[in-house]
C-alpha cells in the first residue's frame, strides 16, 4: 500500500512567513498557497521544503506575481484539486471538473466544509493577524482517492 501524500496549506501570508508556519509545512509531498503572498521571497522559502502551487491573491502585484494564476487545477495522487484565492471568485463547476478538493484563502478564516462532495478548505491566514481571527494553516491527506483535511491554529 502506498504512503498517504501530505499537502500543507497556506494562505494570506501577507509578506510574513512565520517560522512556526515553516515548521508546520516541513514533511509535506506539496504545498499550496492560496494567495495574497506579497512578497516573492515567501515562494523562495516554500520551494526549499517542497514543490509549490500558488494563486495570486488580490494584494499580489508586481512582475512576479503576473507570473501566478489566478486559479490552478492540478493531480497529486488519486485527487484533482482546485486552488483559488477567493471561493467566491470560482469560475468552474467542481463536480463537472472532477474536482474532489477546492483550496481557497482571502476570508483569513480557517474553514472545512462538505458541499455536496466536494471537500472545501480554506487554511485561514498565516501571515499578520486580522482581527480576533486566528493565525492558522491547514493540511490535506491523500490516501489514495480518501482526501481528508485539517486547519491548525499556530501558537504566536
Amino acid at each position: 500500500m502506498a504512503t498517504p501524500l501530505r499537502v500543507g496549506l497556506i494562505s494570506d501570508t501577507h509578506g510574513l512567513l512565520r517560522p512556526q508556519a515553516v515548521d508546520f509545512l516541513h514533511g509535506s509531498d506539496l504545498i499550496v498557497h492560496g494567495g495574497d503572498i506579497c512578497d516573492a521571497a515567501i515562494l523562495t522559502a516554500l520551494a526549499a521544503i517542497a514543490p509549490v502551487i500558488a494563486v495570486r491573491g488580490n494584494n499580489d502585484r508586481g512582475e512576479w506575481a503576473e507570473r501566478l494564476r489566478e486559479s490552478e487545477l492540478f493531480r497529486i495522487g488519486d485527487a484533482f484539486i482546485y486552488a483559488i484565492h477567493d471561493v467566491a471568485a470560482i469560475d468552474i463547476e467542481p463536480r463537472a471538473a472532477g474536482v474532489q478538493v477546492v483550496v481557497s484563502g482571502h476570508s483569513h478564516r480557517p474553514s472545512i466544509r462538505n458541499d455536496d462532495g466536494i471537500l472545501y478548505i480554506n487554511p485561514g491566514s498565516a501571515g499578520p493577524r486580522r482581527f480576533k481571527l486566528p493565525i492558522s494553516v491547514g493540511e490535506l491527506t491523500i490516501d489514495g482517492a480518501s482526501v481528508a483535511a485539517r486547519t491548525v491554529e499556530l501558537e504566536t
